[in-house]
Order: structure tokens, then C-alpha cells, then sequence
């Protein structure tokens, strides 16, 4: 039954990180190039943008989630195999959701790593 939560805990960080990668990549690209507003108005006025832009609070709280589903997992299941399923499953996801929610440019090789990863992750399941 642990094992089972355990895959719970890591189904939840792997779709809370992916939406933090996303909120946060928004949340950039909607602020702009960081260097050069730094260059003009300083670092104070950095920090105003990025803390007023919504999407960055959202994807922080993604992360905040993620970070306490892997605290569950690891006290449910074992580290090796919390750790590299949740790290492999959120890589396969990002580029999914780079694909269909960023309109990135997603090529054949990192979807091949994709299913490569993925095919570790269901060797490590076994």
C-alpha cells in the first residue's frame, strides 16, 4: 500500500513541477530580458516585475507543492525510487507541456530522450 502512495506523491510532483516549469516560463518571457531592465532601472525594479507578474506567484506555489509532495513520497516510498521517477516522469512531462502550452519547438531528439527516460522509468518500476 506504501508503494501505491508512493506513486501517488509522485504523480502529484510530477504535475506540480510541470506546471511550476510553465507558470514560471510564462511568467519570464512576460518580463522581459532580465539583464537589460537590470542595466536600466535597477535591481529593485526587477524584483517589482517579477513579483507582480501573477503567473510567477502561481508557479512558485506549484514548486511549494512539489516540494512537500516529494517530503510525502520519500516518507512513503524508497529514495531510489522517488527521486529518479519524479525527475524522469517531470522531464518527459515539460517537454509535452512545452510543446502544447509554451508553442515550443520540441525536436526529435529530445523526444527520443523522452521516451528513453521514460523507458527507464518503467524498468525501475518492475
Amino acid at each position: 500500500m506504501r508503494d501505491a502512495y508512493a506513486w501517488v506523491a509522485i504523480g502529484v510532483i510530477v504535475v506540480a513541477s510541470t506546471t511550476g516549469d510553465v507558470l514560471l516560463s510564462h511568467a519570464m518571457k512576460k518580463v522581459g530580458d532580465v539583464s537589460e531592465l537590470w542595466k536600466q532601472h535597477g535591481l529593485l525594479q526587477v524584483v517589482n516585475r517579477v513579483l507582480t507578474t501573477p503567473t510567477f506567484i502561481l508557479g512558485v506555489m506549484a514548486f511549494a507543492v512539489a516540494f512537500y509532495s516529494l517530503l510525502f513520497g520519500l516518507s512513503w516510498g524508497d529514495l531510489s525510487l522517488v527521486a529518479p521517477a519524479s525527475a524522469s516522469l517531470t522531464f518527459v512531462s515539460n517537454a509535452v507541456a512545452a510543446r502544447i502550452f509554451l508553442h515550443e519547438r520540441v525536436g526529435r531528439r529530445r523526444w527520443i530522450a523522452a521516451l528513453l527516460v521514460a523507458g527507464g522509468v518503467a524498468l525501475m518500476a518492475v
